[in-house]
């Protein structure tokens, strides 16, 4: 058996096949609801972040980088 070096500490039900919306609102309610909602945007983008970082597939990668894109500008939204 092959040694996984990444352990992820939340299934989200994120996949590639999904659209946008459907992706973005699966991690945003993977979140812990009882922080505020730009900490939720954050986590969210550290999620999709990760997984881009870790998968070999293109498609992936370029799904989940536009993910963390959008929640890391929607949390500095949040901050002003």
């Amino acid at each position: 058996m092959k040694k996984k070096w990444f352990k992820s500490d939340k299934r989200t039900g994120w996949k590639k096949t999904q659209c946008n919306e459907t992706r973005r609102r699966k991690l945003l309610d993977a979140s812990d609801r009882r922080y505020k909602l730009r900490k939720r945007f954050v986590w969210a983008g550290k999620k999709a972040l990760a997984l881009s970082n870790i998968t070999r597939d293109a498609t992936t990668r370029r799904l989940a980088k536009s993910d963390y894109i959008y929640f890391f500008a929607k949390a500095k939204q949040k901050k002003k």
